[in-house]
């Protein structure tokens, strides 16, 4: 079915005039042996040289000298040109020169193409090895000569370097030209060179019988679809790129000079001219209705070229649905146009921008919705990765030694829509780490024995309500990231979700205390929690995703995560949630204290507090801090330590646990650090130029850290005193 697509959609082109064959100047890599389309030739800046060369000019004793740095194809030159406003070479207008060692006559010719600033601003034009010069060829009437064989020597026009490798004529016929005293200098030059994208050598311009289809009214309905957002591009920088592109589109070279592919259609008949049909048996019907003589099907020779690859890709939006041979069928017309094409940014020109020319040629609508540019992933020095470079690993030997979800998330957590991803293992062992804390995680729940004949602890209670309320949210962030296409950002909050807020917090507050069993409510909202997560992640992890989540239930025979639908937010508590993040700050406190007297986590505190203070959360507080108390006092105790969270001033008493001087100098330098940072603060608010020139939530963020710094000094100074006094009484 592609294949006679294909064919059906060339005959079509052609039967409207947009496919024609001609002489025209082509990319020509001569290793391969075959024409490019423009899109196949990657410019790289090379170190040449620049080479003036002496033309003397015909009837006179004097020379013209002329900058080229292909000194090899002066032996196709079939003029020189000048631009006709230059005053230093006006005197060789109307003038004749000879070409340097074959000496041909040619013509002094004036254009205003010619840059009069480059080199001596004389210009030397060979038609058949120049996009440019061919152009002034045509316009000019200049004869062609062609000096190339397909292989990149020499051919008879070549002259006593007939045979020879384009490279090694060039070295040859600079030394020849230096001993006829024709070199007036040579110079260093950086400049663009093109080469093949599939054989990686310089291409050769030159003039080749190819087929072409003709671009530009392709091209007005694909541009104005992007531009008016009909289509869109993620990200929408590469709307630029494209429009660029269109709007200096050229007619693509179709054929290719190669042993495989899709043959071109056309069949040339004995006396000449030729047919174009679908098969061989209708091209002869075709012949037989233009030709006056005897003809047989076997006297038909079909092209020998075949197409550019390129040139089947482009219809896969609509051939895989076999819209072209069958335009009306019950899939085309349910499944076109598709929603999303996820591809990478370095094939915009050849696939993306052709596909959507076809649908609007072929369908007269979009092909799709929306186009998603992945990065592409290069190599620590930013190289893209290439089997010629040998920079790219092995996948199978990550997957061997990362897991397959490994190295998927190691990759996606760093590479933003369209930006390039410079490869690291690190990366992929960051993705290793994950699986790791999934399956534990899974391990630990699963490993718990359940009752039904115990009751729901209050701290599971406020847990499951507090992770309701948190899952809501992200699935409400991860809805907006995947509508806007932000795949690397809805991978971290899931990340976050499930590391920090589960694993972390969640699991922490529920799981039962050491070889005791958990409350059948509160492992059946685990498990719920648990799904949910998985089906969360299981876009970004499918692997480790879909054995859990059989494992989680009791699975029904042909049950997969795969079409299992994703969670949807339900309404949740906003309260709640910051509520939950002063409890973790508070539980912080605690376990920075525990880490700075290095006291062991299951010696239990006291936690005392002064201020405004809700003990709505002290459960969870008391349980994951392994407190004995949380009660209020008028006054800190003067050897208890203390942070804040908001305007509350938390402490724990640790009058046996305290080396007094030593808090003393602790708590003498960190004042000093705080004092100091509050001068650097107050020298930018005090600066009116600061003021009057930042972002106002920039100002505002300062004021913040002044008023921070100034509540904590004052706690400090407060802590200060106390420990002063207590060493006094001692």
């Amino acid at each position: 079915i592609r294949s006679k697509s294909v064919i059906r959609a060339f005959c079509h082109l052609y039967e409207k005039g947009k496919i024609y064959r001609g002489v025209r100047m082509v990319n020509w890599d001569p290793q391969a042996l075959t024409a490019l389309s423009d899109e196949e030739v990657i410019y790289k800046e090379q170190e040449g040289k620049l080479y003036y060369l002496r033309y003397k000019i015909a009837g006179e004793d004097g020379y013209a000298v002329v900058a080229t740095t292909r000194p090899e194809t002066i032996l196709g030159d079939t003029a020189m040109c000048i631009h006709p406003n230059d005053p230093k070479n006006a005197h060789l207008k109307g003038k004749k020169v000879i070409v340097p060692l074959i000496n041909r006559v040619i013509p002094v010719i004036e254009d205003e193409y010619v840059d009069i600033e480059f080199g001596t601003g004389c210009l030397k034009v060979t038609p058949a090895h120049d996009v440019n010069d061919y152009v002034l060829g045509e316009k000019h009437h200049l004869p062609i000569i062609d000096i190339f064989n397909p292989d990149g020597t020499l051919n008879e026009n070549g002259a006593m370097y007939a045979g020879m490798d384009r490279f090694a004529v060039r070295e040859k016929i600079v030394e020849d030209l230096q001993k006829a005293g024709l070199v007036e200098k040579i110079e260093l030059y950086t400049h663009k060179v093109g080469f093949s994208e599939r054989t990686n050598v310089p291409i050769e311009p030159k003039l080749s019988m190819q087929w072409f289809l003709e671009m530009k009214d392709l091209a007005k309905p694909a541009l104005e679809a992007v531009e008016n957002d009909v289509i869109k591009f993620y990200p929408p920088k590469y709307k630029n790129v494209y429009r660029h592109w269109m709007e200096n589109i050229k007619d693509w070279c179709i054929s290719r000079q190669l042993w495989w592919g899709h043959q071109i259609p056309a069949y040339y008949l004995p006396k000449g001219g030729f047919v174009v049909a679908e098969t061989k048996e209708e091209a002869y019907q075709k012949a037989l209705k233009i030709v006056d003589y005897p003809l047989t099907i076997d006297d038909l020779q079909q092209d020998e070229d075949v197409l550019d690859t390129w040139f089947s890709s482009w219809l896969w939006p609509i051939s895989v649905f076999d819209g072209i041979l069958h335009p009306d069928n019950k899939d085309i017309n349910y499944y076109y146009p598709t929603n999303d094409l996820v591809t990478g940014p370095d094939i915009i020109f050849f696939w993306v921008a052709r596909m959507i020319m076809a649908g609007y040629e072929f369908r007269n609508e979009k092909c799709f919705e929306n186009v998603y540019f992945t990065g592409i992933v290069r190599d620590k020095a930013g190289r893209k990765m290439s089997k010629q470079l040998g920079n790219s690993p092995d996948p199978i030997e990550l997957i061997n030694t990362y897991g397959a979800d490994g190295v998927r998330m190691g990759m996606l957590l760093t590479t933003p829509a369209g930006n390039d991803l410079l490869f690291d293992e690190s990366l992929c062992e960051q993705g290793r780490n994950f699986n790791n804390k999934i399956w534990n995680a899974f391990r630990l729940v699963k490993g718990w024995k359940v009752r039904d004949d115990i009751p729901q602890p209050d701290t599971a209670e406020i847990a499951i309500r507090w992770f309701n309320s948190i899952l809501s949210k992200a699935i409400v962030e991860l809805d907006d990231l995947f509508s806007k296409y932000r795949l690397s950002e809805a991978l971290m909050v899931v990340y976050r979700l499930f590391w920090e807020e589960f694993s972390s917090w969640y699991l922490e507050i529920v799981k039962p205390a050491y070889r005791h069993p958990i409350d059948k409510k509160t492992y059946d909202a685990t498990l719920t929690f648990f799904d949910a997560l998985l089906r969360l992640l299981h876009p970004f992890m499918p692997f480790i995703t879909e054995e859990l989540w059989q494992a989680l239930y009791e699975r029904k025979q042909g049950d997969s995560i795969m079409i299992a639908s994703l969670p949807e937010s339900r309404p949740f508590d906003d309260a709640l949630l910051t509520d939950f993040e002063k409890v973790k700050e508070i539980i912080a406190g605690i376990r920075t204290i525990r880490l700075q007297k290095n006291i062991p986590n299951k010696e239990k505190l006291s936690l005392q507090f002064t201020g405004d203070y809700e003990g709505t959360y002290d459960s969870v507080i008391i349980k994951m801090g392994n407190l004995s108390s949380i009660e209020k006092v008028q006054e800190k105790e003067p050897e208890a330590t203390g942070f804040l969270v908001g305007t509350t001033e938390f402490s724990i008493p640790l009058s046996d646990k305290t080396n007094v001087e030593d808090e003393l100098k602790k708590l003498t330098k960190e004042l000093k650090y705080l004092e100091g940072f509050l001068q650097s603060v107050m020298k930018k608010l005090n600066n009116e130029r600061f003021l009057q020139n930042a972002k106002p939530e920039i100002v505002e963020n300062e004021r913040k850290k002044k008023a921070d710094a100034e509540s904590k000094i004052a706690l400090l100074k407060e802590n200060i005193e106390a420990l002063k006094k207590t060493i006094l009484e001692k």
